[in-house]
């Protein structure tokens, strides 16, 4: 794997491991498939076809995409195939440049019109296997063939009268969530002092349970036994979320992590750097499922949705999911102003602070012991979430996350 150091311009950097061998088994097609047989209404075709349009006729790069393109630009331009793609003249794309997916659209078509199949037995597959092993990776036919999706139950746990679920093991986001919103207490109003030292305390407490047993909890079982009982001693983590007419919610997190830089030629296909993710506990074993901090979550109230939530940002978007679920649940502010509210992030001993802050409670922050790092600005480092709520009139609201130049709409 080649390693990139990816700087978020607010005096933090994460390490990428890119490349063919950093590649895993893509599972969203089939995931997708298989929700759309057990709950879809609409013809697959129909639901592919807008995908199709955007990837062959392009789409205007805003600033916040042009930004993204800027940081990552040493993963999308990576190789000669990628470069195709995200390269204009020798140069990275930026804002108010067209980004065209032709081969993408092409291979949209094919999944359109045969089915997820193409990628896991027919030439999709075959194009895939070729061009990873040629460079080095490791995915083979048999790989493709053999992956299935797993349905679990979802992760469940009391919060302020109201009922959170969330993604399971073996993902850790969603369990980790479940966990500290447990431990959190009900200190201060939102942006004091108070309320971010008790969540900077809970985020402290989820890297002290990601410790000593973690790992083959959460992948043998005994996982919510273990943070019970350290529950005990402690008191004292591209998303997509809707709601339909009929109130059926759905929370969905797709991920290529930041992409390995590898493009299959003829297929637009951009592959996940997955088994690069840096914070993985140890390389998994063939056949065994990733570990991984997504975590698509609902909220329930009465059996009804009250909360519809999820975010990217690597390890960062737990937090910005609990803080969110914190916002609405807890402090009883709307979906808008609970996403744009400022959010803070727990880095080692390092307790980062988003732009927005009130400088004199991050003083009183720094005064309690924490070591307070001051981002200037707002930033899609403390993640990219997008919310819907169902209010007490029984009316939607939705709402998008302007660190990432998220929207929410709500179609009457």
């Amino acid at each position: 794997m080649d390693a990139v150091d990816v700087d978020f311009s607010g005096g933090s950097t994460q390490v990428f491991r890119i490349g063919p061998a950093s590649c895993a088994v893509p599972g969203a097609a089939l995931g997708l498939e298989q929700a759309h047989r057990s709950f879809g209404r609409l013809p697959w075709p129909e639901l592919v076809a807008p995908a199709i349009t955007l990837a062959r006729d392009g789409i205007e790069l805003t600033r916040g995409q042009a930004y993204l393109h800027a940081i990552l630009d040493l993963i999308l331009r990576h190789s000669p195939e990628s470069r195709d793609v995200y390269e204009r003249a020798g140069e990275r794309l930026v804002a108010g440049d067209l980004l065209v997916q032709r081969d993408l659209a092409r291979t949209l078509e094919v999944l359109a019109e045969r089915g997820a199949a193409d990628m896991y037995h027919g030439d999709l597959a075959r194009a895939i296997v070729a061009h990873i092993e040629a460079g080095g990776g490791c995915i083979t036919e048999r790989d493709l063939a053999d992956y299935r999706v797993i349905r679990r139950r979802p992760v469940q746990t009391d919060f302020r009268g109201m009922e959170f679920l969330s993604n399971p093991p073996p993902s850790a986001g969603g369990i980790l969530i479940a966990y500290g919103l447990g431990l959190l207490d009900d200190r201060g109003a939102p942006g004091s002092a108070e309320a971010i030292d008790a969540l900077a305390r809970v985020m402290r407490e989820q890297l002290r349970a990601r410790e000593d047993g973690f790992d083959r909890a959460l992948r043998h079982g005994g996982l919510a036994k273990l943070l019970d009982e350290r529950a005990v001693i402690a008191r004292g983590t591209t998303h997509i979320s809707a709601v339909d007419g009929d109130g059926n919610a759905v929370a969905l997190t797709a991920s290529t992590g930041a992409g390995s830089g590898v493009v299959v030629p003829g297929t637009g296909i951009h592959l996940n750097n997955m088994l690069g993710e840096f914070d993985l506990a140890k390389p998994p074993r063939s056949g065994e499922r990733l570990s991984s901090m997504m975590s698509p979550s609902v909220v329930l109230r009465d059996g009804r949705p009250r909360l519809v939530v999820g975010s990217a940002g690597s390890l960062r978007l737990r937090g910005a999911v609990m803080q969110i679920v914190v916002n609405v649940v807890q402090h009883g502010l709307g979906v808008v102003d609970a996403i744009d509210r400022p959010r803070v992030h727990l880095e080692g001993e390092h307790l980062h602070c988003e732009g927005g802050h009130d400088p004199a409670q991050l003083d009183r922050l720094e005064e309690f012991g924490w070591d307070v790092t001051r981002w200037r600005r707002r930033n899609l480092y403390f993640g990219g979430a997008a919310a819907v709520e169902m209010r007490d009139d029984g009316t939607l609201a939705a709402a998008g996350d302007p660190r990432r130049g998220g929207a929410g709409v709500v179609v009457a």
